[in-house]
């Protein structure tokens, strides 16, 4: 506080001069020679030395009076004074002993209060400055007790937090990863498509962070120290020792302090860790801990108009920035498709908390923290938008050097198709993100386009990309039957996993329809390529003798022995070729038998009599039984009739 200064005493003798002026006058007024004028002047000049004694009498008493409150007023600065050095002398805390004699030593400090205002309010003099200056370092003792008991109170009883005991399921129970896709390696493609278990629950949670028993403590301090002029002590000792307070949390929740070049080296997996545990560390400490945050300060400081929100935003919005800044490290990191997940899952998280840190931080005093979080929910839309852009990207390049073993479902197709129906969780949030992203190159007509939502014209778009993707790659095949074949059941396999999942809702029923069409198509093309030049071996063109209508054995016997070559040379290959789904599998097998073995069955009975039986090199039966190796992803070969 600031220093005191005396004020100068009063003149002395001053009674004696007035009394000699009346005297005088006495004596003039008794001469009988002079005028009226002067009779008048004579007159004026006693009302005023009247009005001066009267006035002097007056001064008497009042400082006789203040002489007497002085004096009542040292005694009990001297009572306080005791009280407050008494507690200075050890280093124990008054609360320790009790709040009766915390309320007693803030009873005495109050008063110290209501004195200096008092002496502050007087008129000035040497005591009274004295006693002020006195009062004032008696206060200014007490105001430092009391800030270190405000402290020691916070302190001591916090209350544990345990966030382990509450319903929130951790992030490590998650089932569904993306693993890199730079190469497609086969090894790199689970069927999964189950979201991950957040646990996400929409009940709150307000604990007491501070034992309550304490709160009416902590409130009188407070409301003391601001009524004493320190309420700007209270406030910052209020406000650090909250911060602490938060970073033990941020620590118990194990949120690490990082900077964005930290988070932009990290290597995925152990980034993958860190944005598990922020998704469960952001949802608890602001549904529990800055509510709970939010409650003590008003309950301590809630009746000081403004100072409860200022106490509450700058012990807390470090902290909670902290965890912003993670994610603002996040949103302007690599776009890598196997992100893309986890990128969501802040998303919403964070969507879902700005209702709650709005209302935490609604007077001015917050707006900051407002519009950073805000910021940061669009930096990571955009991050979200930007991945799965990517991720078109990284399915439009892939390149094969080598044609896919077996014809089979390739890795990519998968992969595509996992990737988009594990996205299906995020329905909302992708056709949010994704609405502003005019999709020119998805193969939808201009109707289609205002009836099919922002995620679904991109999941169309994708598949697009996706098949003329498989178009090159089915080049890579010399065989043109494999190319049907590697198409059939890579078209099959988008059909069925979209008929069966939750993509259904978003491509169509339409959708589902041409892609059932186009691998149909490519069955037919597969088995015209593959049979049709080996079923014209069993025609009956050409097989007469020159020049007249009756059989020729040998070139029916060519004929035979050319079609067995050809089945046995289809049975060596296409056993080791692969359709996948056993339906399907099953279907083709079926079809192809029904017409080769119906073909055969035909050819032999019409010509048994022009061919002898040791040229029968298989039966109807035996074809049949043989076709239905076919696709089993195992090569074999036929020799003499007999399996190898």
């Amino acid at each position: 506080m600031g220093d005191c200064i005396a004020t100068p005493p009063l003149m002395e003798g001053e009674g004696d001069l007035i009394a000699a002026a009346h005297h005088i006058l006495n004596a003039l007024k008794s001469n009988k020679n002079i005028t009226d004028d002067a009779k008048r002047i004579l007159a004026n000049l006693g009302s005023q030395l009247s009005n001066i004694t009267s006035f002097t009498e007056s001064k008497d008493e009042e400082l006789n009076d203040n002489e007497g409150i002085s004096d009542e007023i040292e005694l009990q600065l001297n009572t306080i004074q005791d009280k407050v050095m008494n507690w200075e002398k050890g280093q124990t805390m008054i609360w320790d002993y009790g709040p009766e004699e915390g309320y007693d030593y803030l009873k005495a400090v109050d008063e110290a209060r209501r004195l200096t205002e008092m002496l502050e309010n007087r008129s000035p003099s040497s005591e009274g400055s004295a006693l002020l200056c006195r009062a004032h370092d008696i206060l200014q003792t007490a105001m430092a007790r009391l800030e270190e008991e405000f402290v020691h109170l916070l302190v001591q009883n916090r209350q544990p937090f345990e966030p382990e005991h509450m319903s929130f399921r951790s992030s490590e129970e998650d089932n569904f990863e993306f693993n890199s896709i730079v190469s497609f390696g086969d090894d790199s493609f689970e069927d999964v498509s189950q979201r991950d278990s957040m646990g996400r629950s929409s009940e709150e949670y307000v604990i007491e962070l501070v034992h309550p028993d304490v709160i009416p403590d902590l409130k009188s301090i407070a409301n003391l120290m601001f009524d004493s002029g320190y309420g700007r002590e209270c406030s910052q000792a209020f406000i650090n020792v909250q911060k602490d307070a938060l970073d033990d949390c941020l620590f118990i929740l194990e949120v690490e302090k990082l900077s964005i070049e930290d988070v932009l080296k990290m290597e995925w997996n152990a980034l993958n860790s860190k944005i598990r545990r922020w998704i469960r560390a952001m949802k608890i400490f602001v549904r529990v801990y800055l509510a709970s945050g939010k409650l003590l300060t008003d309950q301590i400081f809630g009746e000081l108009e403004s100072i409860s929100s200022v106490c509450f935003v700058e012990s807390s919005k470090t902290a909670l920035l902290q965890l912003l800044n993670f994610a603002e490290a996040i949103a302007i990191g690599p776009h890598q498709p196997e992100k893309l997940i986890r990128i969501l899952d802040m998303y919403e998280i964070l969507a879902e908390l700005i209702p709650d840190i709005i209302a935490l931080y609604l007077e001015e005093t917050g707006s900051s923290v407002r519009n950073e979080s805000r910021d940061i929910l669009k930096r990571l839309g955009d991050c979200a938008k930007g991945t799965f852009l990517e991720f078109e990207n990284l399915v439009a390049s892939n390149v094969s050097a080598n044609a896919f073993s077996g014809g089979g479902v390739h890795p990519l197709t998968r992969y595509v198709l996992n990737y988009i129906n594990a996205l299906m969780d995020y329905r909302k949030t992708l056709d949010e993100v994704l609405k502003d992203q005019d999709n020119e190159t998805s193969p939808v007509s201009e109707e289609d386009k205002s009836v099919i939502s922002p995620m679904g014209l991109h999941f169309r778009s994708l598949i697009s990309i996706l098949e003329i993707n498989l178009e090159e790659k089915s080049k890579l095949y010399k065989d043109e039957s494999l190319q049907h074949l590697f198409l059939m059941n890579n078209t099959h396999y988008m059909a069925e996993k979209v008929k069966a999942s939750e993509l259904r809702t978003v491509l169509g029923d339409e959708w589902i329809r041409k892609h059932n069409w186009k691998f149909q198509q490519h069955a037919m093309s597969y088995e015209r390529a593959t049979w049709s030049s080996i079923l014209s071996l069993l025609r009956d063109e050409g097989i007469q003798n020159p020049g007249s209508n009756s059989i020729s054995r040998t070139i029916l016997k060519e004929r035979l022995q050319s079609f067995y070559l050809a089945f046995e040379e289809v049975y060596k290959s296409q056993t080791g070729w692969s359709i996948p789904d056993i339906q399907l599998r099953d279907d083709l097998r079926i079809s192809t038998s029904l017409k080769v073995i119906q073909a055969y069955r035909t050819f032999v009975g019409r010509h048994v009599n022009h061919v002898s039986e040791k040229h029968i090199k298989y039966s109807a039966d035996d074809l049949e039984d043989y076709l239905l190796d076919l696709f089993e992803g195992s090569q074999k070969s036929l020799h003499g009739g007999h399996k190898k």
